[in-house]
């Protein structure tokens, strides 16, 4: 055996021997988790992306807001091109008020056709009369009677106008709330605090129905994916104490709590027979930060950096003495 091969097997082995020593101590320290009531997984800080789309299409006159910039609830972020929409509304006033128009004159011809038959009810009531003392022919009473007929006959007419217009004034009356409804939308707001992520669209363009101006990050939901092994995720509950520690920051432990438990492993197969199999299995993990945990509020957060999640599995259990699983500073 030369020399340079005695080399390469003593550097093998010290390789090997470091290895075998990283994993024990890699086990070591989930199973001391395990132990101690915790279980850890690693990930990056996340937020729920919001997409800000236009409801239907047209231009973009205006974007206020640039990458990067922090929004309020309520705030607008953009405005879309409402020429043609005013054009509309101002349709839809004018049929508004030509159906209340026609629903008026209806309601008038109501007063004049009762008018009418009242009338003729009396006049009908006297040829009767009369001709019961034969003072008229019976060819007068069956005059009397058909103009009755025909009064009765032109204030149900009247009536059904009355109810046609009102069902005219109620179906213009909905076309210019929705007009007005588009014109609403076509200033577009932000629905959550947060951060604009991307800007996707500039003044000039034209977008079709749905499509989407910018992405904000809603910074009141801030988290981490974990995935924990089964025997922690059979034991732990939603709603569990948690922490979440930042690589950038280690000394400093943000509170939070177990949100989510997927219901179904992952990475596994799906028929699952041994033991080593069931080992193997996985469940995705949702850890939720405290949003008024952040010193400097929505500013501090920095989506996407490494960090560390710990959920106490035993609620007795106490946190480690490590600054990064106490709690804030």
């Amino acid at each position: 055996m030369t020399r340079a091969t005695r080399r390469w097997i003593v550097s093998a082995a010290v390789v090997s021997v470091a290895a075998a020593a990283a994993v024990v101590a890699r086990t070591g320290l989930q199973e001391a988790a395990t132990t101690d009531g915790l279980a850890s997984g690693n990930g990056r800080l996340e937020a729920t992306e919001v997409g800000i789309a236009t409801k239907r299409a047209g231009r973009v006159v205006a974007v206020l807001v640039e990458e990067g910039d922090t929004v309020v609830a309520g705030q607008t972020l953009a405005r879309m091109d409402t020429q043609d929409l005013e054009a509309d509304l101002r349709e839809a006033q004018a049929r508004s008020e030509e159906a209340r128009q026609a629903l008026r004159h209806a309601t008038a011809m109501i007063a004049e056709r009762e008018s009418v038959l009242a009338l003729a009810e009396k006049e009908l009531n006297r040829s009767t009369a009369l001709r019961q003392q034969g003072h008229i022919a019976a060819q007068t009473l069956d005059e009397h009677r058909s103009r009755r007929e025909t009064a009765d006959a032109s204030l149900r007419a009247a009536q059904a106008q009355v109810v046609q217009a009102e069902a005219a004034v109620e179906a213009a009356t909905a076309r210019e709330a929705r007009v007005r409804v588009d014109v609403a939308d076509s200033v577009l707001t932000s629905p959550v605090g947060g951060r604009v992520l991307y800007r996707l669209a500039e003044p000039g363009e034209v977008l079709a129905p749905g499509g989407r101006l910018l992405s904000v990050l809603d910074l009141s939901d801030v988290y981490i994916t974990i995935f924990l092994p089964m025997r922690d995720a059979s034991r732990v509950a939603i709603g569990a104490e948690a922490r979440i520690v930042l690589d950038g920051d280690p000394e400093r432990a943000i509170p939070a709590r177990l949100s989510f438990v997927a219901p179904t492993a992952q990475f596994t197969p799906k028929e699952v027979e041994t033991r080593s199999e069931r080992d193997k299995l996985t469940f995705r993990a949702k850890v939720t930060a405290d949003p008024n945990a952040f010193n400097g509020g929505l500013a501090a957060i920095k989506t996407g950096v490494p960090a560390m999640a710990y959920v106490r599995i035993d609620a007795d259990a106490p946190w480690p003495a490590s600054p990064a699983t106490t709690g804030p500073r």
